[in-house]
């Protein structure tokens, strides 16, 4: 059984090219959007947790020892 994404795939090397062109364009400008949006997300969470005194401050150096007992 052929997943969605085989499908998706094989359809679109039926597509003309111009569309092929077109669909490129549209998914990259999709992706561009969830990267933006995720980054939103992360920043907002970053800057609830700031907020909220519930970040980790230090040196470098007490990051690698963290990481290193994590």
């Amino acid at each position: 059984m052929k997943s969605s994404v085989q499908h998706i795939i094989e359809d679109f090397s039926h597509l003309a090219l111009d569309d092929r062109e077109y669909v490129v364009d549209v998914v990259r400008k999709q992706l561009i959007d969830a990267r933006r949006d995720a980054i939103a997300k992360r920043a907002t969470t970053a800057s609830s947790n700031f907020k909220r005194s519930a970040i980790k401050k230090g040196s470098v150096k007490d990051l690698y020892k963290d990481l290193e007992n994590g």
